[in-house]
């Protein structure tokens, strides 16, 4: 446990059929380096993660995303999955929420299919990022620079591809936090 982060907080925002170790990995190493991780989804209930190919493991909800403000955080963090990001890019709080965190200078980490949100929010125009293979297409169309990187970061933005570079991704936002990096000037 090293004390890197100490007081930080971090945002992951997510519902349910988020895939399990995108949510789970970036928590866990995030608090291990010190920082308060709150989970934020759009109900109180618990949400159920993805595990591969079926349900896998509920995760306490610690605030609604109506009860949850961008001036209370350094950073957001998004998992990925497919169903977690298609269900929240409809929703205008987590997209507000989202393009408050990236208006305010702060910190936007996207794993996976997450990078939806980037395109949803119009932050993926103009912007070096990757994203699942699956979804590159999307990325492109929505004017993102897309490379197959295990970690990719611009200006404040960092995404990764998916489970395996989970490591390299939750490393990439405790040197952004911790550098303070995420108080850049917005765009």
């Amino acid at each position: 446990m090293s004390n890197e982060l100490d007081g930080k907080r971090i945002l992951i925002l997510a519902t349910n059929g988020f895939e399990q170790s995108e949510l789970e990995v970036p928590r866990d190493r995030l608090k291990a380096a010190g920082a308060q991780v709150d989970i934020v989804a759009p109900d109180a209930a618990d949400i159920e993660g993805w595990d591969h190919k079926d349900w896998g493991r509920a995760v306490k909800v610690d605030k609604t995303l109506r009860d949850a403000k961008e001036a209370d955080y350094d950073a957001i963090v998004l998992p990925g999955g497919v169903m977690n990001p298609d269900a929240l890019r409809i929703n205008k709080e987590a997209l507000a929420l989202i393009k408050a965190f990236y208006d305010a200078g702060k910190t936007v980490a996207a794993v996976c299919h997450a990078p939806w949100l980037l395109i949803e929010t119009g932050l993926a125009k103009d912007r070096k990022m990757t994203s699942y293979k699956t979804i590159k297409t999307d990325v492109i169309n929505a004017g993102g620079l897309w490379e197959d990187s295990a970690v990719v970061t611009d200006n404040g933005v960092i995404t990764s591809r998916n489970p395996g570079d989970l490591e390299a991704f939750s490393k990439k936002i405790i040197e952004e936090v911790r550098e303070g990096r995420h108080q850049r000037k917005a765009a």
